[in-house]
């Protein structure tokens, strides 16, 4: 039941503006796919809203009948320009690793391509118990409930939809598009105002 604190919980985690800032090299992943299929996109503009699948950006640069191939195209791309550039999020080891520490599981639900976003967490030496790709608002809550998580930890209001679908507790941090106000509004339990720095005495009460 949300609200409850297990002996030994399971923690879901965002992965892009939650647990990693992946903006330098995501940034650089769509110049390279901009330079090479000659459409134009605004790379900054697109760094700015991340969160949903990668199509739904795509969309904005790219007619329907290319979506596919330009996200096949990115996707493959990516390690090569996107892995390197990206940076842990402040507080970040430290919170999968606490959740660990505490007998519990972290796992990693996130919207991006699973083994690219398996690339990022092994270059930051970020260990989580699982990592499930694909998967974006109301749909992360099917891997949520999969792996009994009663907390769900992210940037997004697409996040707070996907805690709430799965009965679990929205723990909301404001450094990624949406601010504390607009995830507050969305209807997430707790907002951390300093990101996952707030993580570990927040997980103490939760756990009290």
């Amino acid at each position: 039941m949300a609200g409850m604190a297990p002996h030994a919980p399971t923690v879901g985690f965002d992965l892009d503006m939650t647990l990693i800032d992946s903006r330098p090299g995501i940034r650089a992943a769509y110049e390279a796919l901009s330079a090479e299929t000659g459409t134009y996109i605004d790379a900054d503009l697109a760094i700015t809203r991340l969160g949903p699948p990668l199509e739904q950006e795509l969309a904005h640069w790219f007619p329907d009948e290319r979506i596919a191939e330009a996200g096949e195209r990115y996707r493959e791309l990516y390690p090569a320009y996107a892995i390197e550039p990206a940076r842990a999020m402040p507080g970040a080891r430290e919170a999968v690793d606490l959740v660990r520490a505490a007998g519990g599981r972290a796992v990693v639900v996130t919207a991006k391509h699973e083994p690219n976003a398996k690339l990022h967490l092994d270059r930051l030496g970020i260990q989580p118990d699982a990592v499930v790709g694909w998967l974006w608002a109301e749909a992360k809550g099917e891997a949520l409930r999969e792996y009994g998580a009663g907390v769900y930890v992210g940037d997004h209001t697409g996040d707070v939809r996907g805690a709430k679908t799965a009965g679990a507790l929205s723990v909301a941090v404001p450094t990624g598009p949406c601010d504390a106000a607009e995830l507050r509004a969305a209807g997430a339990d707790v907002v951390l105002e300093d990101g996952l720095i707030g993580f570990p005495a927040w997980f103490a009460r939760y756990r009290r």
